[in-house]
């Protein structure tokens, strides 16, 4: 279950005085595999990852810090995640982004699949088990795939501090 998109305070320090960070309205996960199943060409799937990542709106360049950049990725990638203050459910929001426009795509399908939701369920949650099971990894490079490999780590390692 979702929770709801509200102002969210900074889960990290790295952000302290600076701008809040809001929830944003992204695709529904289950919208992009259901697009993804329509898709048979794979330059079709890259140009609709592509398309999902110009759609995500900017991350602050104050959040892209070394404390959210994320390890393992040949492209440079960045992750913030942020609770409400004061949410007993540990709601979390996350926002991204990358420097490459494949990864930037699937860096939106990721926030599609964890963002707005609890923590535990953050770190319960299999993407790459959900990934597969929609082909998405299937033509990937290995760089590419152990780069989302690592940023399914970092935002459930996220979600196992907020846990703590």
């Amino acid at each position: 279950m979702r929770c709801p998109a509200l102002r969210l305070a900074p889960f990290w320090d790295v952000a302290r005085g600076g701008t809040p960070v809001y929830a944003t309205g992204m695709t529904d996960f289950a919208e992009i595999a259901e697009n993804l199943s329509f898709l048979d060409d794979w330059e079709d799937r890259y140009r609709y990852l592509i398309e999902l990542g110009q759609s995500l709106p900017p991350m602050d360049e104050a959040l892209k810090t070394e404390a959210s950049k994320v390890n393992g990725c040949v492209s440079q990638v960045w992750v913030f995640a942020s609770i409400e203050a004061g949410d007993p459910r540990k709601c979390m929001h996350f926002v991204a982004d990358s420097d490459a426009a494949i990864v930037k795509g699937l860096v939106a399908v990721l926030l599609a699949f964890y963002s707005g939701q609890p923590a535990e369920a953050i770190a319960e949650k299999d993407a790459i088990a959900a990934l597969d099971e929609i082909g998405l990894r299937e033509h990937l490079t290995s760089q590419r795939s152990n780069g989302l490999v690592s940023m399914v780590r970092r935002m459930q390692s996220e979600a196992q501090r907020a846990l703590q």
